[in-house]
């Protein structure tokens, strides 16, 4: 077997991995700083639907992290990238929160459907309007397909149980935007002069984090926090290249062994 190439790049998730909502996971500003010191490129992924870039590294600044915002790609800005290049009109089954990254997209008269994590959004009628064009002949883009994430009173679901629903209604298939796609990883590494196998990625999901980045070539970090359930590294084929206790472990493990 060929030698890894050299460690250029540590894409890293947010929620669940850097912080629980507005409670940073202990010890990950510290460690942030101590990766910026090695000589890789960092990029901060995320399937977040719940606001825009703008609010989220408000967020994350407030937390005490030293993020940039040309740092951070989205799975709001893989979508809003598609809506263009589809010249679309989209129902937008987003959070109110998160309609800033779509400013500007004309939303009238919709031909497309969009769905993100809308917890106020997903009441019948809106579902059903939604299930309609779809029928009609509308394109169904899923943000993401999580099934569910963290929040600080325990796991809520996701988008993606929404989604399949209205998959199964209309006997049609989402294209999906976000983690785990291969795409979205690629499209991540963009400008960083990064090949997949010179990167890594670090996650609390298995599936959509660590099993989409080794899907697309790369390496993946599992970490115990976040949605992070037990025997949850068994659950992907390949197991994750390794699963630490946190995202400190996972930084150091980086430090001491990859570089």
């Amino acid at each position: 077997m060929a030698a890894r190439r050299a460690l250029k790049a540590v894409l890293v998730d947010l929620s669940g991995t850097l912080h629980i909502e507005d409670s940073a996971v202990p010890g990950a500003q510290e460690a942030l700083k101590r990766l910026r010191s090695a000589p890789v490129t960092i990029r901060f992924v995320t399937n977040t639907t719940k606001e825009c870039k703008r609010d989220l590294l408000e967020r994350l600044t407030k937390l005490g992290f030293d993020i940039a915002e040309n740092e951070i790609f989205t799975s709001l800005t893989a979508a809003r990238n598609l809506l263009e290049q589809k010249q679309v009109r989209p129902l937008l089954l987003v959070d109110d929160r998160a309609l800033p990254d779509f400013a500007g997209i004309v939303t009238a008269d919709p031909n497309a459907v969009v769905v993100g994590l809308a917890p106020e959004h997903f009441h019948y009628e809106r579902m059903n309007r939604a299930f309609r064009l779809i029928l009609d002949g509308a394109p169904l883009i899923a943000i993401h397909k999580a099934r569910y994430f963290k929040k600080k009173d325990g796991l809520a679901l996701g988008p993606g149980p929404f989604v399949t629903g209205l998959e199964y209604a209309t006997d049609t298939k989402a294209t999906v935007v976000g983690k785990p796609e291969k795409t979205f990883f690629l499209e991540a590494l963009r400008g960083t002069d990064c090949a997949p196998e010179e990167a890594i990625m670090i996650g609390d999901d298995c599936r959509d984090d660590v099993g989409g980045a080794q899907n697309a070539g790369m390496r993946g970090i599992l970490v115990r926090t976040g949605k992070y359930r037990p025997a949850d590294e068994d659950k992907i084929n390949p197991a994750p290249y390794l699963t630490c206790e946190n995202f400190p472990e996972a930084v150091e493990h980086i430090l001491e062994h990859l570089l």
